[in-house]
């Protein structure tokens, strides 16, 4: 029989287990990915000595991990063959401070207060003691690789004190039994080992078996080099990573050093589930340290409008298990973000320049994240201004152009980018506010969505250049007045006193009617204040209020006949003249796209009508 001694904890290790056995924690199932972290590190030591030509003992055994879950006896063993431990080592690695990173766990942990977060665990590398968050006694044994180490056992309930023993025969490595608490007999389930060893530790590099069965099965690809990767592997692994059953659309992998060190392979699914009704997409990008699962669809490695993407982020600077809070405040995080979301975004461009096709069926699928990011983003806003892609006046239907483009081809004397909104290419080409545009032979870019208005008026400039509405009121497009009195047929008296009678006829229907200097065959235009109609419409579809309507700048085409034909029933005090006055607004209300309730125009229409059939 082998002498048992018994030794006390340090005290900060004694507080330490003290937090983790008494600490009320949801997320524990992490205590395996700990103790695979651990197993693989000391198989990647001992098998760092075996290459560089050290005398390591029991040199044929796998370098591989091993789980086993007993039912019967409500426990679970871990079981390595890496470098293993000598006596002094389970003291110093175990039983007390051996470095200052435990020290400051606890320090961290008492200054939280009562919002202790024991998911700081193995941030600072005392992943060994989550063993005790499911196991009320945990009995380990060990042999280090030195050819004529001893064997030991270890035990301990956490409470207070350890013992330690020789044990005879024991192959090379560390092997740890769990006998778990009554609430966690749960992990004495193969079923309950093989998801979590899924969720966390399916890259880790090297076998881990439950029973006979290997577990992680799937390559860790973003640490491989491109030129080793087949076609069919990336397909496999995004279906994998993604939970999805068909091919990304994209996908980027790549490697930095500076300004850190990381390891990414992102994809774009062919299909944006937004679309199809079922709800906010969640972050898709999991966050690993040394191919171990940190964080599992990490909100904080890239921005929110990128939450289409799919993938995994590496990085061996980061703290393994870095705590939510810390994740948040971590200037590190910040850096890790701003540099995988540029990268991605000059993918995206080099996609645009070099694949257009498959770029314009992202564009097709994706558009509304780019526009979120757009507006919101500022960080990247430049990068993603690049990458926006519209319809315009001078391309043909489904032909998409950027903001470079159209300011690459702006008319000389030219001083805006105009846009203009609708719900089709035909309604827009069919109202009266390309007219001026026409004359002058300026592009116009035709907006389709409403969150377009929004994106140019949040942004408000691309290189220089203005974005204004084409149904903005301040637009300034006119020429020097040239047409002739007789062209005008109104004198500047009558003109005057026929908008003052139109104003009068409206009410508060209009702030203003003035002469148009941008229509050429249209009658009347209504043009906005502030903002842009579709962002009116947007409102009253939000507000469900059809009569939320604005008050608006009336202009009028003095040379069209309807407006002389108006006029002379004003002059002749017509009854008929209020009411074709009204339709003239509603008519103008119409081509601009601004919902109004039909209804109210349906008595007016008939008796126009009436009036009309005499």
């Amino acid at each position: 029989m082998s002498q048992i001694e018994t030794k006390e904890f340090q005290t900060e290790i004694r507080q330490l287990l003290d937090i983790v056995i008494n600490s009320l924690y949801t997320d524990r199932e992490i205590f395996l990915r700990e103790l695979i972290s651990n197993a693989a590190d000391a198989s990647e030591k001992v098998r760092y000595m075996q290459l560089s030509g050290q005398d390591v003992k029991d040199r044929e055994l796998p370098l591989e991990i091993r789980i086993t879950p007993d039912e019967n006896a409500k426990t679970l063993t871990i079981a390595d063959a890496g470098i293993g431990m000598t006596k002094e080592d389970l003291i110093e690695n175990i039983g007390t401070i051996a470095h200052s990173g435990s020290k400051a766990f606890v320090q961290r942990l008492a200054e939280a207060g009562n919002k202790k977060d024991v998911n700081l665990i193995g941030q600072f590398g005392v992943g060994f003691y989550s063993a005790f968050m499911v196991a009320d006694k945990v009995s380990l044994t060990s042999r280090s690789y030195e050819p004529d180490a001893q064997g030991y056992r270890w035990e301990s309930d956490g409470r207070g004190s350890y013992s330690i023993s020789e044990e005879m025969d024991l192959p090379r490595g560390t092997s740890i039994i769990l006998h778990l608490k009554e609430d966690a007999h749960s992990f004495a389930q193969a079923a309950t080992v093989k998801r979590i060893i899924k969720q966390y530790s399916s890259f880790v590099p090297y076998p881990v078996y439950v029973g006979e069965e290997k577990i992680n099965t799937v390559q860790a690809l973003w640490t491989k080099n491109k030129n080793e990767i087949s076609e069919e592997e990336y397909k496999e692994f995004y279906k994998y990573i993604a939970n999805a059953y068909d091919e990304p659309l994209m996908r980027m992998h790549f490697s930095s050093d500076a300004p850190i060190n990381l390891n990414a392979l992102l994809f774009v699914p062919k299909s944006n589930m937004e679309k199809f009704g079922f709800g906010r997409m969640e972050a898709g990008v999991n966050l690993y340290c040394k191919k171990v699962l940190i964080q599992e669809k990490a909100k904080d490695i890239v921005p929110e409008w990128l939450r289409f993407a799919r993938g995994v982020v590496d990085s061996e600077e980061l703290p393994l298990n870095i705590s939510r809070e810390t994740m948040q405040d971590s200037a590190l995080i910040a850096k890790l973000n701003k540099v995988v979301t540029s990268r991605f975004l000059k993918f995206l461009d080099d996609q645009a320049k070099n694949e257009p096709e498959i770029f314009k069926e992202f564009w097709n699928e994706f558009s509304i994240f780019l526009k979120e990011g757009a507006a919101n983003d500022f960080t990247h806003r430049q990068e993603i201004l690049k990458l926006l892609r519209f319809e315009s006046s001078k391309t043909g239907e489904g032909e998409l152009i950027s903001l470079g483009d159209y300011v690459g081809r702006m008319k000389e004397g030219q001083e805006a980018i105009y846009f203009i909104n609708g719900p089709t290419r035909q309604i827009i080409e069919e109202g009266p506010y390309l007219e001026v545009f026409k004359n002058k032979d300026y592009e116009v870019i035709y907006t389709y969505d409403g969150i377009d208005d929004y994106v140019f008026d949040m942004i408000r400039e691309y290189d220089g250049k203005r974005l204004l509405s084409a149904d903005h009121g301040d637009l300034n497009l006119a020429d020097e007045d040239s047409a002739s009195a007789e062209e005008k047929l109104l004198s500047e008296e009558e003109l005057k006193e026929f908008n003052d009678w139109l104003k009068e006829v409206l009410g508060e229907k209009v702030t203003e009617v003035r002469e148009s200097k941008r229509l050429v065959d249209s009658p009347a235009i209504i043009l906005s204040h502030y903002g842009t109609h579709s962002m009116q419409r947007m409102m009253q579809m939000m507000n469900r209020d059809l009569q939320d309507v604005p008050a608006g700048i009336l202009e009028i085409n003095p040379k069209h006949v309807l407006i002389q034909r108006l006029n002379d029933l004003r002059k002749q005090e017509d009854s008929f003249a209020p009411l074709a006055a009204e339709q003239l607004f509603a008519n103008a209300q119409i081509a601009a796209g601004i919902i109004v309730d039909p209804r109210s125009m349906v008595s007016r229409l008939n008796e126009i009508l009436e009036k009309a059939l005499r």
